[in-house]
């Protein structure tokens, strides 16, 4: 189980860091203020960009390469 485990972790790091480089960002809703007053309800969302370096991609990939070829080499 452990070198299961391990595979799926490097290729779990490979498929990130890929997505990563083709898309350079991801952004996601943040719910900030909520207000209830009787049956009015009032809410705030802002929209949050996270920009992912490039470096940070490259990295993961490598990363995920380096585990397969060491949890390879361990079987």
């Amino acid at each position: 189980f452990h070198m299961n485990g391990l595979k799926i972790l490097a290729i779990a790091l490979i498929a990130v860091g890929a997505i990563g480089l083709i898309y350079g960002q991801f952004s996601y809703t943040k719910e900030t203020h909520k207000a209830e007053i009787g049956s009015l309800e009032l809410a705030v969302k802002d929209k949050e960009t996270v920009n992912i370096p490039q470096w940070a991609g490259v990295l993961a990939i490598a990363g995920g390469a380096v585990l397969l070829v060491v949890g390879s080499r361990r079987a």
